[in-house]
């Protein structure tokens, strides 16, 4: 599947779209160079969920927890970690089977996606200054 959004406030709205499908237990990994909206998505995301805390990207924390919502979201950054022994070590493996929904940030670097049982792929591309190309696959959804 593919999308193009024009603005990082379509960016948003996909998220807030994608909230009414998911489901507890779904891993929605991202990737995508730095700056290319997968924070913006997850915003959106969150927003879609009725999570009423501000959502920012846990790069220095690794994950973010958000609870307010319908369910709870789980948000991993994972890149500052190169390694699957620095995401073990982190203690970030709990992250693939969620009570809620877990998004993962530079999944890329989480070497053996076969852990995740409910998953969505995302890859986004920035095309120019606004666009971006989303692109998705669904894995055992």
């Amino acid at each position: 599947m593919e999308i193009i959004t024009h603005s990082p406030a379509e960016t948003e709205s996909l998220g807030v779209a994608w909230a009414r499908e998911v489901q507890r237990g779904w891993v929605i990994g991202l990737s995508g160079d730095l700056g290319v909206g997968k924070t913006q998505l997850v915003k959106g995301l969150a927003r879609g969920l009725g999570i009423t805390e501000k959502v920012h990207s846990p790069t220095f924390a690794l994950v973010n927890e958000y609870r307010s919502g319908k369910m709870s979201l789980f948000h991993l950054d994972l890149y500052r970690l190169d390694t699957m022994e620095q995401i073990r070590g982190a203690g970030l493996e709990e992250y693939g089977n969620p009570e809620g929904v877990t998004v993962i940030e530079w999944v890329d670097k989480w070497s053996d996606s076969r852990f995740f049982q409910k998953f969505r792929i995302v890859k986004m591309e920035a095309l120019n200054e606004t666009d971006r190309r989303i692109t998705y696959e669904d894995i055992g959804l």
